[in-house]
C-alpha cells in the first residue's frame, strides 16, 4: 500500500474541487453570524502586498483570508474527530479551529471522558508578532462575547531564534504551549521577526525559508494518530519527515499545496 492510499485509510481529506461561491457559503453557516461575515468577507476582498509583488514576503498588515485553506483546515479536524489542537502563527485560522473544536464538542463531550485528554476541545496558539497575536485575541474575544460563549483559545506569546538541530539551522521557539495535541498546524513563524545569528546565518533573508523544530523535541509525547498540517512550508515538512524518530507518513497534496504528516 502506497503513502496517500494509507493516509486516505486513516486520514479523511476534505473534498478537494469546490467553487469560489460555495466556499463562502459554508463558511458563511460556519460563522452563523451575518454581521461577524459581512467583517470577514470584507477582509477578503482587501488586496495584498504579495498581491502586487509577488516576490515580496514581507507583509506589514494582516494577511487576508485563505478561504479554501480555511474550509479545509475546518474540515480536516471535523471530519479526523481532533480533541486538541497546537497552532504555530495565528489569524483567523485561530478562529476557524476553534469553531471546527465547539462544533466537535457538542457532538462527543460525553464521550470525551472516556479519554485521556486533559485539554479537551482547546486551541493553543503561539505567535512571535505581538501585534497580530493581539489581533487575534481581539477577534476571538469579540466573536464569543457577542454569541455570550465562552472561548476555547489559549493564546501564548513567544520569541523565535536562530537555533541548530542536529546540526542543521532552524527556528526554536522559546516557549511553546503546555498541551499535547492530536493535530498541528503549522502556518507560523515568517522570517522577519527571527532573533540571532550563528555563523551569521539568520533567516532576514526572503529567499530563506521558515523551518523549526519545535515538535521534533516533543515527538514522543505526541499520541499516536496526531495529524500535522502545514500550509506550504514543504522544506519544514522535509526537514521534520527527516529527523523524526518514529515512523511518520509525510504526503505532499501538490494541489492545494499542503503537507500531511
Amino acid at each position: 500500500m502506497d503513502n496517500l492510499s494509507y493516509l486516505k485509510k486513516k486520514i479523511l481529506f476534505p473534498e478537494k474541487n469546490i467553487t469560489e461561491n460555495v466556499i463562502l457559503k459554508k463558511l458563511k453557516q460556519i460563522f452563523n453570524d451575518d454581521s461577524f461575515f459581512k467583517i470577514f468577507l470584507k477582509e477578503y476582498s482587501k488586496t495584498e502586498r504579495k498581491e502586487i509583488d509577488p516576490n515580496s514576503m514581507l507583509q506589514k498588515k494582516t494577511y487576508k483570508p485563505q478561504i479554501k485553506d480555511l474550509l479545509r483546515l475546518y474540515e480536516f479536524i471535523l471530519l479526523n474527530k481532533r480533541t486538541t489542537v497546537l497552532e504555530f502563527g495565528t489569524g483567523w485560522s485561530t478562529l476557524i479551529i476553534s469553531l471546527a473544536l465547539n462544533n466537535l464538542k457538542k457532538k462527543y463531550s460525553s464521550e470525551i471522558k472516556n479519554l485521556r485528554r486533559s485539554d479537551p476541545f482547546e486551541v493553543f496558539p503561539v505567535d512571535n508578532e505581538k501585534k497580530f497575536l493581539q489581533i487575534s485575541k481581539d477577534r476571538i474575544n469579540n466573536f464569543y462575547k457577542k454569541k455570550g460563549e465562552k472561548k476555547n483559545t489559549n493564546f501564548l506569546f513567544s520569541d523565535c531564534n536562530v537555533s541548530s538541530y542536529n546540526g542543521k539551522f532552524c527556528i526554536e521557539y522559546e516557549k511553546i504551549p503546555l498541551c499535547n495535541p492530536d493535530f498541528i498546524y503549522i502556518d507560523g513563524p515568517d522570517i522577519f521577526n527571527i532573533k540571532g545569528k550563528i555563523k551569521n546565518f539568520c533567516f532576514g533573508h526572503q529567499d530563506i525559508m521558515p523551518i523549526i523544530c519545535d515538535i521534533l523535541k516533543i515527538e514522543y509525547f505526541l499520541i499516536p494518530g496526531t495529524i500535522i498540517l502545514m500550509d506550504g512550508r514543504t522544506a519544514n515538512a522535509q526537514f521534520l519527515s527527516q529527523n523524526f524518530q518514529r515512523k511518520w507518513i509525510h504526503y505532499y497534496d501538490k494541489k492545494n499545496d499542503q503537507n500531511i504528516l
